[in-house]
């Protein structure tokens, strides 16, 4: 939900999805993002999640009425799980939105750099294989994920690039946050690919930093307004 619009920033919240209750909610919610991930929303077993918590079928219904609400359940928490994630690098944004394209284009990187850790640590693995099968058949899950983290955060980024490029119209400012932020994605969703070409057997610290730094430094000129 966006809070405010200041100097061109629009500045928007991001962590505000729901998150179950700590306890059997929760253990559950977990094991079925796994299976939902690995096995999609018709392959995954409600069996097999209730037998990976140590209880019976009937505490899925009791908690999120069957198997739909346990799925929506799972995507609500992966939005907050990466609200959490984005809301350190968010908070300044909103304490003092950049005035100048300098700062915004820093706190641009900021967040970027941000989402490509993320992108590299491995408790990204599962949301980002949920998440994946979401984008290619959105359902009412894609929903919750978009309204509840992607729009937050994309709509704050376009904020901060209406100042980094004043130049662009909307559609090259949106365009333009879309190949920023796919720099980042390759990293998770193309991860083989990626360690191939690196020449290393998966992506170790030495080779994420040098990823991290090479994004940046395509990032600040892509985010650098080439004509004043």
């Amino acid at each position: 939900m966006a809070t405010q619009a200041q100097d061109g920033v629009r500045i928007s919240n991001a962590g505000e999805a729901q998150r179950p209750a700590p306890g059997l909610a929760l253990r559950l919610v977990e094991a079925a993002i796994e299976q939902f991930a690995q096995r999609g929303f018709d392959g995954a077993s409600t069996r097999d999640i209730a037998a990976a918590t140590g209880t019976a079928m009937s505490s899925i219904t009791y908690h999120f009425g069957g198997k739909q609400g346990l799925y929506l359940a799972c995507a609500d928490y992966i939005a907050y799980q990466i609200g959490a994630v984005h809301a350190a690098g968010m908070a300044p944004i909103r304490a003092r939105p950049p005035q100048e394209p300098e700062q915004a284009r820093a706190a641009m990187l900021d967040l970027l750099e941000n989402f490509a850790r993320l992108m590299l640590a491995p408790q990204s693995e599962t949301w980002s294989q949920f998440i994946a099968r979401e984008q290619q058949r959105p359902t009412e899950a894609f929903e919750r994920l978009y309204h509840g983290i992607m729009s937050p955060v994309l709509e704050t980024v376009l904020g901060l690039l209406k100042i980094a490029r004043p130049s662009l119209d909307d559609t090259g400012r949106r365009t333009l946050v879309m190949n920023i932020v796919g720099m980042a994605l390759i990293l998770r969703l193309g991860r083989a690919c990626v360690s191939r070409l690196m020449r290393v057997d998966d992506l170790d610290e030495a080779t994420a930093e040098t990823l991290i730094a090479g994004l940046r430094r395509s990032a600040q000129d892509l985010l650098t307004e080439t004509n004043p």
